[in-house]
């Protein structure tokens, strides 16, 4: 089992980045002794030869989307090694246990798994039962029991693809290689909608200021010039946070990093922004979600539509863009909020920060989703094919606005166009659908006369 190939580790998206869901837990079982072969079905394709080879195969499904992919992988994966032990790991993989055994898994784990990856390849090598069974997700939650602050290692990232191959930066009309690192893991928030909380229980740990360095060093060696702090919420340790910007920045002061963020933390340590931006920092990415006061209330968001303006603001000051993601669509927006949205971002000029497949985002409600308890009898039984309890919008006119900005958005994306277009028809088919006149359209105008930086890779969920 410690020879080459005996353990594949197999990511099939994490937002065009190179996948923690295969750095960590291939660093882990290094440390170990064994050598696991890697596969990211992001930029490679299904290599026959390396799952005949192997008998563990450990599927990365940090993501819905991700979910949605590793379990059309694990099919493939069953016809061509029906012997190998078959686990699925990430924050995906506890919420939706009983379908990931029904397509084959042997294992199933959580937040902070790798040692237990670790355990469960060591049990395989010597013949002994199984050890990881986990349970399916229960209202809430319970706290795992072994949640723990985990030894990290400097993430491996040694057989994967080269960094070119992932998503780039896009900045001034000139596009440059791009990395991924983690400052922190989970998040002491409890947004009712994320799928965070229902794992790490608003719990969140610092990976060491020197295990980030190092893995940031190893990717500047072959190229990177931009790193992507793919933290939950790179600000829950801000302390932590200013020491880990100001050691990049002393030890590589041509490198630019972006990173994600509370709108509330945003404002909160506004004081610290611009240390931050003198650091390399050049855009910040936040959870906005909404600007109804109400939906952002729903879903315990922790600010306000006045504090979303006020965040917007302080990254403004600072020299940072910032670029928003969104949940316009939801059983609380309204189909007046949805056009209250669009003026206001066209009225701030927050066009350009705007990826459009953000006006178009449904809410995902997974099994164990804090939504379930919070929100008893609004959502109906899951619907294993959308990975999703269902729901319908009392206005029927909010459902197919957003299969209608869904496709808009995708069209765009596909022929590249200009996000400033695709947010304009956008507006149009939404005032159609309210009966309102179709309108001239608005020239619109980044901040400084350029878009932002931007990486080429849109967000998804």
């Amino acid at each position: 089992m410690r020879g080459a190939g005996q353990i594949l580790l197999v990511a099939t998206y994490e937002l065009g980045r190179q996948p923690p869901g295969i750095t960590w837990p291939k660093a882990f079982l290094e440390r170990a002794g064994f050598r696991p072969a890697a596969l990211d079905l992001q930029v490679e394709q299904l290599d026959e030869a390396r799952i005949r080879a192997a008998r563990l195969i450990a599927l990365s499904v940090p993501m819905h989307t991700a979910l949605r992919l590793g379990l059309r992988a694990a099919q493939r994966i069953r016809s061509l090694q029906p012997d190998a032990l078959l686990c699925f790991h990430g924050l995906y993989a506890p919420l939706h246990a009983p379908l990931l055994r029904r397509a084959g898994a042997a294992a199933v784990l959580g937040a902070e798994c790798e040692e237990e990856l670790v355990a469960l390849a060591g049990a395989l090598e010597r013949g002994e039962p199984i050890p990881s069974a986990t349970p399916p997700p229960r209202l809430p939650l319970a706290k795992p029991a072994r949640l723990k602050r985990l030894d990290y290692p400097v993430p491996s990232r040694s057989g994967l693809p080269a960094p070119e191959r992932y998503a780039r930066l896009a900045e001034g009309g000139r596009e440059r290689v791009a990395g991924h690192a983690e400052a922190t893991r989970g998040c002491k928030h409890r947004c009712l909608h994320c799928p965070v909380p229902a794992l790490y229980q608003g719990r969140f740990f610092a990976v060491p200021e020197e295990t980030v360095l190092a893995d940031v060093a190893q990717q500047v060696e072959r190229g990177v010039t931009h790193v992507t702090f793919g933290d939950p919420d790179f600000l829950n340790g801000p302390a932590h946070a200013l020491r880990v910007a100001r050691a990049l920045h002393r030890r590589f002061p041509d490198l630019t990093f972006d990173f994600t963020a509370k709108v509330e933390h945003l404002v909160e340590e506004a004081a610290l922004l611009p240390e931050l931006r003198a650091c390399g920092a050049l855009f910040a990415v936040s959870a906005v979600e909404s600007l109804s006061d109400e939906v952002l209330a729903r879903l315990h968001k922790g600010h306000t539509r006045a504090g979303v303006l006020a965040a917007f603001e302080a990254c403004r000051a600072a020299g940072i863009s910032l670029r928003p993601s969104l949940l316009p669509f939801t059983p609380w927006s309204t189909l007046a909020g949805y056009l209250a949205l669009l003026d206001t971002f066209e009225a701030q000029g927050w066009v350009e920060a705007l990826d459009p497949v953000q006006l178009s985002i449904r809410l995902l409600v997974p099994p164990g989703s804090l939504l379930l308890e919070a929100e008893p009898g609004l959502f109906g039984p899951l619907d294993e094919g959308s990975l999703s309890h269902r729901w319908t919008h009392p206005d029927p006119r909010m459902d197919r606005l957003q299969r209608e900005v869904a496709a808009l958005a995708e069209a765009g994306a596909s022929r590249g166009e200009p996000a400033a277009r695709t947010f304009e028809a956008v507006h149009q088919l939404a005032r159609g659908i309210a009966g309102l006149p179709h309108r001239h359209p608005t020239a619109h105008h980044p901040v400084g006369g350029v878009a932002g930086p931007r990486l080429t890779e849109s967000w998804f969920c």
